[in-house]
């Protein structure tokens, strides 16, 4: 499974439809799953961004499906970035000549 963090700004529809947010989060953790993919965490955020989410999907063909599901519902917007456990990075490292 590769791991992501995607970052997410509501956009005005999602911010007008706020306090169904919990919801919408509980249909995106389904929906994640359906896909074979899995949302272990939700944070909401200040700052830069509303919401930050830890990810994970077999490949980057799932998580962008998965994305683009969630985008096209018109409440977020996402950047994703693909992440690797420091016991990853570190044998990617090792075999850096």
């Amino acid at each position: 499974m590769s791991h992501y963090i995607i970052l997410i700004n509501w956009t005005e529809q999602g911010v007008r439809n706020v306090k169904d947010s919990p919801k919408r989060a509980a249909a995106a953790r389904r929906l994640a799953e359906q896909a074979g993919g899995k949302l272990h965490q939700i944070y909401y955020t200040m700052g830069q961004y509303d919401i930050v989410a830890l990810a994970e999907a077999p490949n980057d063909e799932t998580m962008m499906r998965i994305n683009l599901s969630l985008g096209k519902l018109g409440n977020i917007r996402t950047t994703t970035l693909k992440a690797w456990t420091e016991k990853e990075a570190g044998k990617i490292i090792a075999k850096v000549r």
